[in-house]
């Protein structure tokens, strides 16, 4: 998302479209799903699903299980696994605690995996866990939300911070007239990519909105009552509030569901990071105006067909490596073992109806 600005957002609709119609192709279909043996003995509870049965086995470890975003990104994994000829399993708690993935890197690694794809709870709490599974010769590739770069060999990287950080300052700016009270509703307080983007625009809002005042950050933990009650406490506080920020799938569902219902719809604005099905009723009902995301199923296929590069030995994680991802076309590595996904969308009345994931 490098580069956006207001009306001239960049917008790879032909690639969104064509994806978004193909993310969740592998999510409703007979894998079968049984528990994690290790479960009782690690971190709870677990889900384990597998399809395919090549030589190349890589597994998918989400933040949490359950939420529809990683749902979406998983599913992207699965049909490049699937392409591949591979096998694709997917783990992972139903916490998204700083340390709650660390027993399902290790089981995976002891079950010889070959490539781990990871969304990080924390930049550091899981790097031990991830530094023992490379040292047996896992690759490990961390997509959405990254560890520290020495952990992993990549990161596929939805969008630039940068942009994804302005592209929603603009659109919580448009909505309010550029001028009044707003607050950020997050994920975790540890989440890198969210703090990332809240830093970002707090320096946006800072430098090029003075009118628009940011009155306080608060966490939902991307769980979605977390995020209701945060919703309701935030507009409790401040009588004044215009808008919501919330750069997590789940916050920005969960605070729209509030608004709808409110006596606040359609007087405080909300936008953020979204998928079209968790938002399209509240973008019909009027209750959302605009948000933005990038395609997570294609961020899940690039994950996996990096992943599998990385095991045939195409690459190394190098900067200048270059592989090829299927429809997706051919990605570079970039400084810091960081591969860029592309730019994100904007969804509105006016086209939320075309996709479907």
């Amino acid at each position: 998302m490098f580069g956006l600005r207001n009306a001239g957002i960049a917008l790879r609709t032909v690639a969104v479209a064509s994806a978004a119609a193909l993310a969740l192709t592998g999510c409703g279909g007979d894998t079968p799903t049984e528990s994690d043996p290790t479960a009782d003995d690690t971190a709870g509870t677990a889900q384990t699903t597998g399809t395919g049965g090549g030589d190349v086995s890589i597994t998918f470890l989400p933040k949490n299980l359950g939420n529809p975003y990683f749902d979406t990104s998983s599913a992207g994994g699965k049909e490049a696994v699937d392409e591949i000829g591979g096998t694709f399993s997917e783990i992972g708690p139903t916490d998204a605690s700083p340390t709650s993935q660390v027993s399902f890197i290790q089981t995976a690694a002891q079950q010889g995996t070959g490539a781990l794809v990871i969304s990080a709870n924390d930049p550091s709490a899981i790097c031990d866990a991830i530094d023992e599974a490379r040292s047996a010769g896992v690759k490990v590739v961390t997509f959405d939300s990254d560890t520290s770069p020495e952990c992993r060999d990549l990161f596929i990287n939805q969008a630039d911070a940068e942009g994804i950080a302005r592209v929603q300052v603009d659109l919580i700016a448009e909505q309010i007239g550029d001028s009044g009270q707003v607050a950020i509703l997050s994920a975790a307080a540890n989440a890198t990519n969210q703090n990332a983007w809240i830093e970002l625009m707090e320096a946006e809002l800072e430098a090029n909105h003075p009118d628009i005042e940011l009155v306080e950050v608060v966490y939902g933990d991307d769980d979605d009552q977390m995020s209701f009650d945060r919703t309701a406490a935030l507009l409790q506080t401040y009588p004044d509030l215009k808008g919501i920020v919330s750069p997590t799938t789940v916050g920005i569902a969960a605070a729209a569901r509030y608004l709808s219902t409110s006596e606040y719809k359609g007087e405080v604005a909300l936008t953020g990071l979204g998928t079209p099905n968790q938002m399209r009723e509240y973008v019909e009902d009027g209750t959302v105006t605009a948000f933005a995301l990038w395609n997570p199923g294609d961020l899940g296929y690039l994950a996996a067909y990096a992943a599998n590069a990385l095991i045939a030995g195409e690459i190394t994680g190098a900067e200048g490596d270059s592989f090829e991802a299927g429809r997706l076309g051919s990605y570079d590595v970039g400084p810091d073992g960081v591969v860029l996904l592309g730019d994100p969308f904007v969804f509105n009345a006016d086209n939320i109806a075309d996709f479907d994931f």
